[in-house]
């Protein structure tokens, strides 16, 4: 059969029982580098032009990036213009540092430098691939051959930066594939490379342990990573470097990992797009560290600007689940959800630690409006219903309408087999409850309590026509009213269930009335809000009996 697992073999793991990384918390934010502009770039379709090229690199700027790797100018004239414009319109500022990257190869490397010419501080990235793959499928050459390309390449940067003095120089080096190389063999690479670059004499010197193509689980890296670090010439010199991609879906995960193991840089891309499946997502392990009160050192402030720039550069959507920037990855569409969601927001205040159930980070942190959080389908509940009306209308409902109402809106949804919005549940809860029916319109009312009785004379109907005068007594208007629509129908009336709220400070009513009433072997329930709770409540009694006044006239009417 074609989908065969044993054309495979086990990635075999590194031998380290003193690991010392599981025991590492992480407490500060890496040294961050985007490499959008070049590694992005690269797994385009169609690549950005320089005009997009700018608009990224700007973003960049803003987010706080202090590190850029702008390009490959070697390979290809329009990445070689784009370094030369930023360079000549001077448009890095003095503490943000440009990197290029480069093959170790003598007429590239001075190119690359040709490039950089009147640069302030710049990386020059160099980098050859060591992998055993590699060396014996691709340059068919011993570790001494790939060693020599590698020493060969460093000695080139060397030359060529002597020559220009007035640019502020740091090396970087590569080892590309590193994760598909043997420990002993990438060491003795580096080494060779860290023994040209002297770094114990001030040059400073940037190890770049890339994961080229991911191979392993996150730890195997980790403890690759730990290796390196104890085995590398003047480690108290350089700075490690990652540079993990997301061929088994764990880029950000190896990269985490790979700093609790002593790594000092990270460098990825702004919603890790990339080769393949994609580099290591900035914005994601920035954004984790930022959950756990460590200052990332970049700003996500406003995601949707970056995310829109982003996909105008890349012409990648973002997908709504991405992690802090889909559009979804804040939103509870499960009714237990939502109802967590209201309540632990119902008691938050500004200050106070965030400890919100299904929400790690507070949306405001990332420009995201709580409107957002709480959305209604078919699977939602009472909970994400009420939050709904709480948060867009400043309506509270007693448990028992929530129960009910939220029944109308999980059929609506179901109906339209979709999600239904604020304002659609606004105005169900308006047609279901609120609407008045016809001639049951409180027009005015006398309620005049003699010791423990109430009488009280309503006048109801419609705004044109002569009212209906309604008389009755009870202990308080409620039973009062009741008493007399008894007495005007005959039928049996018992209020089932009835709540008042004061509204939210801005509604243009005061007060809200929920009732639940029984009209001989019917229920209804119905709302009215007014400026008094009185009013309020003798509305929705009255709404709530004229309801099924009005369905048992449709059914006679029917029959």
């Amino acid at each position: 059969m074609a989908f065969d697992h044993r054309k495979y073999r086990p990635f075999t793991p590194v031998a380290r029982p003193q690991r010392r990384w599981p025991d590492q918390v992480i407490e500060r934010a890496p040294v961050w580098c985007a490499v959008d502009l070049r590694d992005g770039n690269q797994a385009l379709v169609k690549p950005m032009t320089v005009a997009q090229k700018t608009r990224l690199f700007q973003l960049l700027v803003k987010v706080g990036f202090k590190e850029i790797e702008v390009g490959f100018p070697a390979a290809s004239q329009p990445d070689f213009d784009f370094v030369r414009k930023l360079i000549e319109e001077d448009m890095v500022p003095e503490d943000v540092t440009i990197q290029v990257l480069t093959q170790s190869r003598d007429e590239l490397i001075a190119r690359t430098f040709e490039s950089l010419k009147g640069a302030r501080r710049a990386v020059v990235h160099l980098y050859n691939s060591t992998s055993r793959v590699q060396r014996e499928k691709v340059f068919r050459l011993d570790v001494a051959g790939i060693r020599d390309i590698a020493v060969n390449g460093a000695q080139q940067v060397k030359h060529h930066a002597a020559q220009a003095p007035e640019t502020e120089w740091v090396f970087q080096y590569s080892p590309e594939s590193f994760t598909g190389t043997e420990l002993d063999v990438a060491a003795d690479v580096v080494n060779a490379v860290i023994n040209v670059w002297q770094p114990q004499n001030g040059q400073p010197v940037i190890i770049n342990l890339p994961a080229t193509v991911e191979v392993s689980t996150p730890n195997v890296y980790a403890d690759m990573i730990e290796w390196m670090n104890d085995n590398l010439h003047h480690r108290e010199h350089i700075q490690i470097s990652l540079h993990t991609h997301n061929d088994r879906g764990c880029g950000v995960a190896a990269a985490e990992l790979g700093v609790m193991a002593g790594a000092d840089r990270v460098e990825g891309t702004l919603m890790g797009n990339g080769e393949r499946t994609g580099n290591m997502d900035i914005v994601t392990m920035a954004m984790n560290l930022y959950s756990q009160g460590i200052d990332p050192q970049l700003d996500f402030s406003n995601i949707r600007e970056i995310a829109e720039t982003v996909e105008s550069v890349t012409e990648i959507s973002t997908h709504p689940r991405h992690p802090y920037a889909g559009e979804l990855v804040f939103t509870a569409f499960s009714g237990s959800h939502q109802d967590a969601i209201r309540k632990c927001l119902s008691t938050y205040k500004d200050g106070d630690v965030w400890e919100i159930a299904y929400l790690p980070i507070d949306p405001r942190d990332l420009g995201r409006r709580y409107e957002e959080v709480v959305r209604i389908n078919s699977q939602s509940g009472k909970g994400g219903v009420l939050h709904v009306l709480e948060r867009d209308f400043g309506i509270t409902l007693p448990r028992w309408l929530q129960i009910e109402f939220s029944r109308v809106v999980q059929a609506q949804a179901e109906q339209q087999e979709g999600e239904v919005d604020g304002a659609q549940i606004h105005a169900l809860f308006n047609e279901q409850y609120l609407n008045t029916p016809a001639g049951w319109q409180l027009r005015a009312y006398e309620l005049n309590r003699e010791s423990d009785v109430v009488h009280a004379r309503i006048s109801i109907g419609d705004e044109k026509g002569a009212a209906t005068v309604l008389a009755g007594e009870g202990r308080g208007g409620v039973e009062a009213l009741v008493a007399a629509i008894k007495r005007r129908s005959g039928q049996d009336i018992a209020v089932e269930g009835f709540d008042e709220f004061a509204l939210n400070e801005g509604t243009d009513a005061r007060a809200m009335a929920c009732v639940r009433v029984r009209v001989g072997e019917s229920f209804s329930s119905a709302a009215a809000l007014a400026d008094d709770t009185t009013s309020a409540a003798l509305q929705a009694v009255l709404s709530a009996v004229g309801r099924v006044e009005a369905v048992e006239k449709a059914l006679s009417k029917a029959g």
